[in-house]
């Protein structure tokens, strides 16, 4: 998948629209739009959607290597204690990082990442779900009981003797996308989708 990978890394959006929602925020507001933010993998895909939308929100940086993300503060915001999440001007909040970019795609102008017809859409929240079972999360797991183990261990439910096992499936999923990918531009045919997004953040970790 290196062409694949090298492709979608080069993609960008050729003329973007800056769009601004809510006021600037400093610290966990009520009422505020902002973007809880931190620096790994998923966070980074809202990111660079917003990059390719020309979206700007305020950015509220969770540092998670410190456990801010564990701290009452944010719990209040994502009882999840996962980073990002998004906060409205009425004090609502949309976690789960496909729904943040979903919906700012809904409500902001410009071309959509996720498709402009029923059938587009379904074809990209497809190809979202199968890279999110087959690969992320066995991905993400494996990192957090090998190589992150002495960090996660305390903070989530961590697998270490499965590590091995986990990371084993998911070279199989990249296999079995490779053909997936025969003939194809991006991975919606030749409609950049936020999947290609996905995919590109998570190869780029893995």
């Amino acid at each position: 998948l290196s062409d694949t990978v090298v492709a979608l890394a080069g993609h960008t959006r050729s003329k973007p629209t800056a769009i601004r929602i809510g006021i600037a925020a400093y610290g966990f507001k009520e009422n505020t739009v902002q973007l809880c933010t931190s620096v790994d993998p998923n966070p980074r895909l809202v990111r660079m959607f917003m990059a390719e939308r020309g979206i700007d929100i305020p950015l509220q940086e969770v540092e998670i290597m410190a456990g801010g993300n564990l701290g009452e503060a944010f719990k209040k915001l994502n009882s999840s204690a996962l980073s990002p999440c998004l906060q409205l001007d009425d004090g609502s909040v949309v976690a789960e990082v496909t729904l943040i970019c979903s919906y700012l795609d809904e409500i902001t102008d410009g071309p959509s990442l996720i498709g402009a017809t029923p059938e587009e859409r379904a074809e990209t929240r497809m190809w979202l779900r199968r890279l999110d079972v087959r690969i992320l999360e066995p991905m993400s797991l494996a990192f957090r009981s090998a190589e992150a183990l002495e960090l996660f261990r305390s903070r989530c439910r961590v697998i270490p003797q499965a590590a091995d096992d986990l990371k084993a499936t998911v070279q199989e999923s990249w296999a079995w996308l490779e053909p997936q990918m025969a003939g194809k531009q991006y991975i919606c045919g030749k409609r950049f989708s936020l999947a290609d997004r996905q995919l590109f953040i998570f190869a780029d970790f893995g």
